[in-house]
Parts: C-alpha cells; sequence; structure tokens
C-alpha cells in the first residue's frame, strides 16, 4: 500500500503533522512503536487520571486534546509497529506482531524524538540502576514507583521534574545527586532571551526550591560509583577530600537527551554538530526538509526544544509537506496566518539558556567501564584501539564489535565518539559518528520470511 505521507513517531511533533496533513486531504499512516498515541512525554495520557495524573502536571494533561484530535482526523494508525529499514523511493518496512511488510509513501515524516544521552560510569550497568526517563515510564505505565533507598544523579529539567512528581505521590529519595556546574558566562549570555519564557524559568525555580527545601540534595561532588555484588548495594562519590558511601537500593540517572539520528544516518543525510550540547542534528530547511528531498523531520528529531516546540514544528512541517505534494498549496500563506514562527520562537526561548546551563559531561570515562553494553566493550579496549587508527569511531567498530549489538551504537555512539577525539587529542565535532545500515531495529529471520513476495506486500 502507498500512502501520500508516512509519519513515523506519534509525539507531539508526529500528530500535529498528521492533523494537518489530514486537513488538507493526504493520505497519512502514522507508524508508532508504542500501543497508544503521545509520545514519551504524554504515554498513558488516556489512561491516567486522579493523582497520577495530578502529579505529572499541567503540561502532561495538555497532551489529552492532542490525542482526541489525532484520533479523530483519520490517520491510519498503526501501533506496536516498528521500523527497521527505509528505502529512498519511499519503501518502509515494518513488523508488528511477529510478521514483517512494506508500505510506500511519496513523503517520509520523521517525528520520532530523543533519547537520554548515556553517560558511562563505574556501576552504570548493574541491575537497579536505570535512567530517570526509563522510571518515568514506569509511572506513566503503571503509575509505579521505585521502592527502597532511591537516589537521582544527574543535571537538567527531567530529573528535578521526576524528584517532584515522585515527592507528589508520597514517593521517597533518599537524596539527590546534583551533577550540574556552577552557570557560567555562556548561560548568564543567554538568559537575557530567557525572559521571553517567564513562566518556565519560574516552574523550574520552583522546583529547585522545593527541592532544596526537602534537603534531599547533594552538591559539590565527583567521581561516584554504584557498587554491589550482582545489584546495586551502594553508592559512592568524592566531596571535599572525603569519600563517601551510602546505601542505596535504586540509582535514577540523567545527562540530558540527545535527538534520534540512526534514520536520518543511515539514508545519508547532511547532518551539523551542535556545539553546546555535543550531539548531531539533521540539517534541515525552514519548512523541515533533510538533504533528502521528500525526507522530513519535526520534532525532537531535529532538535531538542520540548513538547511546545515539538508541536509547532509538526504543524509547520505538516505545511511544508502539503507544499512538496502540491505546489499550489499556499504554504507559506497558512504559516503567517497561523502564527507558527512567532509561536514557535516564544516556545524555543528557554532552551539557549538550558543548553548552556546545563552542557554535557566533560569527565574521561574510567579504563575498566564497560561503554558498549550489547558487546561488554570496555573503554581500554576502545582507547587501545583509538589509539593506532584514524580518528573514526567505525575502526573501533570494526575491532571490537563496538556498537554491533541489539542497540546499533545508540547507547554508545557519542561514549565512543569521544574516546576517539580524546585519544587523538581532536574536538568531538571532529569525529564522525559510526556508520549506520540496516536493519535499523532487531528483525528475526522469521519476521523477514512473511514479507513473501515483495511485490504483492501492502
Amino acid at each position: 500500500m502507498k500512502y501520500d505521507v508516512v509519519v513515523i513517531g506519534a509525539g507531539p511533533a508526529g500528530m500535529s503533522a498528521a492533523i494537518r496533513l489530514r486537513k488538507n486531504g493526504s493520505s497519512v499512516a502514522v507508524i508508532d512503536e508504542q500501543h497508544a498515541p503521545g509520545g514519551q512525554i504524554w504515554r498513558g495520557v488516556e489512561r491516567n487520571s486522579g493523582p497520577v495524573a495530578e502529579a505529572l502536571g499541567t503540561d502532561y494533561r495538555k497532551g489529552a486534546a492532542l490525542v482526541q484530535a489525532f484520533r479523530a482526523c483519520g490517520a491510519d494508525y498503526m501501533p506496536e509497529t516498528q521500523v527497521w529499514q527505509i528505502e529512498e523511493g519511499w519503501n518502509l518496512f515494518l513488523t508488528s506482531g511477529g510478521k514483517a511488510r512494506r508500505i510506500g509513501a511519496r513523503v517520509v515524516l520523521l517525528a520520532n524524538g530523543a533519547q537520554e544521552r548515556p553517560v558511562p560510569f563505574p556501576g552504570w550497568t548493574l541491575p537497579g540502576v536505570m535512567t530517570v526517563g526509563a522510571a518515568q515510564i514506569l509511572l506513566k505505565s503503571g503509575g509505579m514507583l521505585p521502592q527502597g533507598d532511591v537516589w537521582i544523579a544527574g543535571a537538567g529539567p527531567l530529573p528535578l521534574l521526576y524528584a517532584i512528581q515522585l515527592l507528589g505521590l508520597e514517593g521517597r529519595i533518599a537524596g539527590f545527586l546534583d551533577t550540574s556546574r556552577k552557570p557560567g558566562i555562556a548561560a548568564l549570555t543567554k538568559l537575557s532571551g530567557a525572559w521571553r519564557d517567564i513562566p518556565g524559568l519560574l516552574k523550574g525555580a520552583r522546583w529547585l526550591r522545593d527541592l532544596r527545601k526537602s534537603g534531599k540534595m547533594v552538591r559539590g561532588f565527583h567521581d561516584l560509583h554504584a557498587v554491589g555484588d550482582g545489584r546495586l548495594q551502594y553508592l559512592e562519590w568524592q566531596s571535599a577530600g572525603e569519600r563517601r558511601k551510602v546505601k542505596a537500593d535504586v540509582l535514577l540517572v540523567h545527562e540530558g537527551v540527545v535527538p534520534r539520528i540512526h534514520e536520518t544516518m543511515a539514508l545519508g543525510c547532511a547532518h551539523e554538530w551542535n556545539e553546546l550540547q555535543n550531539y548531531f542534528t539533521p540539517r534541515l530547511d525552514g519548512w523541515g526538509e533533510t538533504s533528502k528531498a521528500g525526507l522530513f523531520v519535526a520534532g525532537d528529531a531535529g532538535g531538542i526544544g520540548g513538547w511546545l516546540a515539538a508541536t509547532l514544528s509538526g504543524e509547520i512541517a505538516g505545511l511544508g509537506i502539503a507544499k512538496h505534494l502540491d505546489v499550489s498549496f499556499d504554504a507559506e500563506g497558512e504559516r503567517h496566518r497561523a502564527g507558527l514562527d512567532k509561536r514557535l520562537a516564544s516556545a524555543r526561548a528557554l532552551r539557549p539558556f538550558l543548553d548552556a546551563l546545563y552542557p554535557p559531561p566533560t569527565a574521561s570515562i574510567a579504563d575498566e567501564v564497560i561503554v558498549c553494553r550489547c558487546e561488554e566493550v570496555t573503554a581500554a579496549q576502545i582507547r587501545s584501539v583509538a589509539k593506532v587508527s584514524a580518528p573514526d569511531p567505525n575502526a573501533v567498530k570494526a575491532a571490537t564489535r563496538c556498537g554491533m549489538g541489539p542497540c546499533q551504537g545508540r547507547q554508545c555512539g557519542y561514549s565512543v565518539q569521544a574516546l576517539v577525539a580524546e585519544a587523538h587529542g581532536i574536538p568531538p565535532r571532529d569525529v564522525s559518528f559510526f556508520n549506520i545500515r540496516p536493519p535499523l531495529k532487531p528483525v528475526t529471520l522469521g519476521e523477514i520470511a512473511t514479507l513473501g513476495d515483495l511485490e504483492d506486500a501492502s
């Protein structure tokens, strides 16, 4: 089957784009790995109510209206479906329910969001250590709260938000290890622009105030270790010249988010380097189109901006795609009448300040730390190869299998890039990312076999 547009991702950007495109009469399929629309930010929004919805906050509850509009727009929604290959043309190969199939599109929109930035440290692979985002998924999916001595370690808005949500549901936090640094000149220069989003600034200030009042925040430490025999049992860190040790059952970590770029990397799109946050983004025009004609990106997959910016960029991409499909469509006029540029600038006003306030970690990874969890490759093994090869992560990949596991480098890609840059004494921006090849997600031979005659697949 062939659609005018296939949207990958049913979060704020994907839903907004689909609604806009359906208004213009386009046939639209929306592919979603989750079982219900909403993306990570609004996961479970149709189901959650009462204390959980209240604790998750106003921004979370706002997602219900958009999900309802998306359900009613007439797009062909495909939940619990993975895209494992995209071919220019555009052909997309999917798996769902143990079977594979192929669909076609005139245009593809990637609205698959972001992922948490993996930051390897001693003990990060122990059971009991997980990301804040994973804990929030458990909260949104089933109202589950971590039990025992729960510690949060990280920086940025998400761990602060989760801590406030947890306390609001009468959960317990043993401590919050704040890894952020004192605001530097870069952050202070961005503060004037951030005042355009006073509610956002005040919200973050309230989170910090409430957490500090709780007496749970720990600052001014380094060299964090998660330690245990078979699972997390305690934490160690260095502070004021002393080594501190505390009991811990759960450690939730977070050091920011990065765009999902595997699809655009695999398709050979041009990318740019974000100097403040040390990540790649696909190069996009004003409508969200990549360097590959007919391939668009919206939302956090094109640069981290938050749910409101994602919603607006989805609308803009929808207009750009409508123009791509019908050159007579007045996309510019619709964009102006809806005030999308002004609204998007307002939604993004706080982001430059946050990016400068919460830069990515710079501490070197210890030799004994596992960097590639899938293939159990340590930092020492990566350094050993990097020192005697070209400054290319693919040389490390070939020698160690780093990045060849089920996650296809999603968990180790930027760490390997940083280690290669360190070994050669060059900035990370001068080191490429892994070469990404299909399948983009794990697929079994049995699933591939169900494709049968590709000409008859639908």
